[in-house]
């Protein structure tokens, strides 16, 4: 089907059932396939944003997971779609829901972009830098020296298999959480307390996507500050040796991803990214002197993407609360300043 400027776009299918989205100018002229419905909405009943935060609802979502024809590819189909019932106020007030909760979220994207920028620049230090050796005379330093990263690194292991449980504080990162060099924590699930030990993330610990394609290679560090969290075992954890590494591994990670990747095992469907093979990966070691240079511009840029990422978290928190409340009515919106 063709897809419109401001069709909603609904994941009918799968891990992503429920999953909505926007269809922007810059997507079209587009088409979907049979795993995507289109929402059109009549302009004339409905502001189409306000039916799209309707349906991101948590409580709205496990409906439709609760709906789905329960099998290993769990669906929904078109009238179970149009089944679903949406509380419609007025228009004005369907409006100023909207304009609060976009004004969160444009603040949401303005961090996210300010963040993307940010990486951008550090990618691209590291690059000059430790690529093309721009600070010496494009040679290669006589006193760095070649290494693998098993020699710089005081870990490299796959996490752990989690039996996930709703009743805990203990937080375990899969794949799906590791996207865009970044980790969305809202993707991940709580399991069952238990002693785990070295497998803590800390700062600086660099996360590596570890199993099937389209996601193998794909890494992203932890740039905050941790707490009873870990990955499941999809996913490579390696840990800098010591502090003045971290941001040079990062950012060797972020430019090396495709090498990564293509160090896999198996066939098409089941590849896997062996622990050997991610510790005999070759890079330089610069000297100390270089390495703290580095840091030091890298540093701040760091701590501004912490707090934009600790910001965002928190809004999202905010928008996840208010929704619910807005849709229902038991908060009214002209009530609310932010």
């Amino acid at each position: 089907s063709q897809i419109e400027e401001n069709d909603i776009l609904f994941s009918m299918a799968g891990m992503f059932l429920g999953k909505t989205g926007i269809a922007t100018a810059e997507v079209v002229p587009a088409n979907t396939n049979q795993a995507v419905a289109i929402i059109r909405v009549d302009d004339t009943k409905a502001n189409y944003e306000y039916v799209y935060y309707y349906l991101n609802q948590k409580s709205v979502i496990h409906t439709i997971n609760t709906t789905s024809a329960q099998s290993a590819q769990p669906n929904i189909n078109l009238k179970q779609i149009g089944k679903i019932k949406i509380n419609l106020p007025n228009r004005k007030k369907q409006d100023q829901i909207v304009s609060l909760l976009s004004a969160i979220d444009l603040k949401i994207s303005n961090n996210v972009e300010i963040n993307d920028n940010l990486e951008q620049q550090a990618v691209a230090l590291f690059k000059s830098w430790f690529v093309d050796f721009s600070l010496f005379g494009g040679t290669v330093p006589e006193n760095w020296e070649d290494t693998t990263l098993e020699n710089i690194t005081t870990l490299i292991t796959r996490g752990i298999a989690p039996k996930y449980s709703d009743n805990s504080d203990q937080t375990v990162v899969n794949q799906k959480c590791i996207r865009n060099h970044t980790i969305d924590l809202s993707l991940a699930r709580t399991h069952t307390p238990k002693a785990i030990n070295e497998k803590w993330l800390k700062f600086g610990d660099l996360l590596i996507n570890s199993t099937g394609d389209g996601t193998l290679g794909r890494v992203a560090q932890v740039w905050f500050a941790p707490k009873a969290l870990t990955v499941d075992s999809h996913v490579t954890i390696v840990r800098p040796a010591r502090e003045e590494l971290i941001f040079y591994i990062g950012l060797w990670g972020i430019l090396h991803e495709k090498e990564i990747e293509s160090l896999h095992t198996g066939s098409t469907g089941q590849t896997e990214l062996p622990r050997d093979r991610v510790k005999m990966l070759k890079l330089l070691l610069p000297d100390n002197i270089s390495l703290s240079r580095f840091n030091s511009i890298i540093a701040p840029m760091a701590s501004t993407i912490i707090l934009n990422q600790e910001e965002n978290q928190k809004l999202a928190s905010l928008r996840d609360t208010l929704l619910p409340k807005l849709m229902s009515g038991e908060i009214d919106v002209s009530s609310i300043q932010l």
